[in-house]
């Protein structure tokens, strides 16, 4: 579903990031642990974390030990933020990607779902040159399916958007 809200944004784009590798039932029991070690996914309070942090939150067992993906998540806050300075927010950027709204995808079963898509692979680019990590193609869009900018729920899947209803005209003239 579409997610508009900046610190939700980062929380999720950090979460795919750390989940590479691991399944998400391991993420998702740790997902209010690391709200907690990096101050509720405010960006603007991870960007200050420092070395001592890093050191602090290695030895921290509630949470995925692993250096490099926790000194991404404060590089990330701060490519983040200049995200926010550069375009007003972070959603305003992304949502450009889609023009506003989400591209939706007709798939009839699991096996069509792909890993990644041009327009991960240009949004992963992107992020990069901009100072982000671990924001490869494929966490990337994994990353457009969680907040909505692609909708790959099946056909048969209740969150796939149904056709609306050919309205009936009224006898009227312009009468609907």
């Amino acid at each position: 579903m579409p997610v508009h809200d900046d610190r939700v944004l980062f929380e999720l784009l950090t979460l795919e990031g750390t989940q590479a590798g691991l399944s998400w039932s391991t993420i998702l029991a740790k997902r209010d642990n690391y709200r907690r070690a990096f101050s509720d996914f405010d960006p603007r309070r991870v960007a200050r974390l420092g070395a001592r942090d890093v050191g602090r939150l290695m030895k921290d067992p509630s949470i995925v030990r692993n250096r490099l993906e926790i000194e991404s998540t404060i590089s990330n806050a701060r490519a983040f933020l200049a995200v926010q300075a550069e375009f007003g927010t972070f959603d305003a950027y992304l949502w450009a990607f889609v023009a506003g709204k989400p591209r939706v995808n007709h798939r009839r079963g699991i096996r069509s779902v792909p890993a990644c898509t041009a327009l991960s692979d240009a949004i992963s680019r992107d992020l990069k040159r901009r100072g982000f990590r671990f924001v490869g193609t494929t966490i990337y869009y994994a990353f457009m399916q969680a907040v909505g900018l692609v909708n790959d729920h099946l056909l048969f899947c209740h969150r796939h958007p149904r056709p609306e209803p050919a309205r009936k005209r009224s006898a009227v003239r312009g009468k609907a």
